[in-house]
């Protein structure tokens, strides 16, 4: 009877979950990491927060570049290349201004953080959470 006890003891040990991933990308309530890890992993660093900067700098901080630029390509059709040469400088510049300034990055980088960690602690990404917030809200 012993043996029993202390071999079940021994497989309830041994079917621990080992995963590929290490211990602090499988944390967490739903497995998907610890939701207050701050660190960045080297996708996240060079990858993602940039393509938050970029969007946003489009969205908010270049509008009157980008829509200079996108009424030239308009206006010019099959030209654009050659006529649109001063309003894509001009975006350009716009653009590289914000992704050299550090402060704005920081705010990119929380933004992500923020996200990666709500994502984290439901287990949904953040599409789901916005299309549950508009349902709920009696946009549809």
């Amino acid at each position: 009877m012993d043996n029993v006890t202390e071999l079940q003891q021994k497989s309830d040990v041994s079917h621990k979950q080992s995963t590929v991933l290490s211990s602090k990308l499988s944390a967490g309530p739903h497995g998907l990491g610890d939701p207050d890890d701050l660190s960045l992993r080297k996708v996240e660093r060079d990858i993602l927060i940039p393509k938050i900067v970029r969007e946003r700098s489009r969205k908010e901080k270049c509008v009157p570049e980008v829509e200079a630029f996108t009424q030239c390509c308009k206006d010019s059709n099959v030209f654009m290349v050659l006529t649109c040469r001063k309003q894509n400088s001009e975006l350009k510049d716009c653009l590289a201004r914000w992704f050299q300034d550090k402060n704005f990055y920081n705010e990119c980088k929380d933004q992500y953080l923020k996200q990666r960690s709500e994502y984290r602690r439901t287990g949904e990404p953040q599409k789901v959470r916005e299309f549950k917030a508009r349902v709920r809200g009696g946009m549809f």
